[in-house]
């Protein structure tokens, strides 16, 4: 019975505090090739909802199959003048994306011209998590889209 006794001492257990784990756990799990930072091309929370609306403005409106309006109409009138109405649709059309994933609620976006294309400034809401961030979304006629 002693020798038992002697066991349960030597046996030690890690202490919470040596815990490397995240304080929250991971809610949202998904794959990427796009993103450089991680090695095995996973992405978590908020990373992953940000690659999810990055990939949606990639689409063009009307390149996906046996979903017409899903997509954007930006680099439809990426060559035309940035005019009052062109504006007003594109910020229709970036809050109807902004709006299709439940995850997102856009607080403002703004629309501007620069001197190759034009420019989205959205400040957004991640609703599982009550964090805004501000997202800045470059489409430009050389180079296509640049998120920053």
């Amino acid at each position: 019975m002693s020798s038992n006794a002697n066991l349960y001492k030597k046996i030690t257990l890690p202490s919470a505090a040596n815990n490397n784990r995240d304080v929250m756990p991971k809610m949202y799990k998904g794959f990427s090739t796009v993103s450089t930072d991680t090695e095995n091309f996973s992405l978590y929370d908020l990373d992953l909802i940000k690659q999810d609306l990055i990939n949606h403005f990639y689409v063009r409106q009307g390149e996906r199959l046996m979903n017409p309006t899903f997509g954007t109409i930006i680099w439809d009138l990426l060559f035309e003048p940035l005019t009052e109405q062109i504006k007003n649709l594109i910020l229709q059309n970036v809050n109807q994306i902004i709006n299709y994933d439940p995850r997102i609620k856009a607080e403002k976006v703004t629309v501007t011209g620069y001197e190759s294309g034009i420019q989205i400034e959205c400040q957004l809401t991640y609703l599982p998590y009550n964090v805004s961030q501000s997202m800045k979304l470059k489409f430009d006629q050389t180079n296509g889209l640049l998120a920053q």
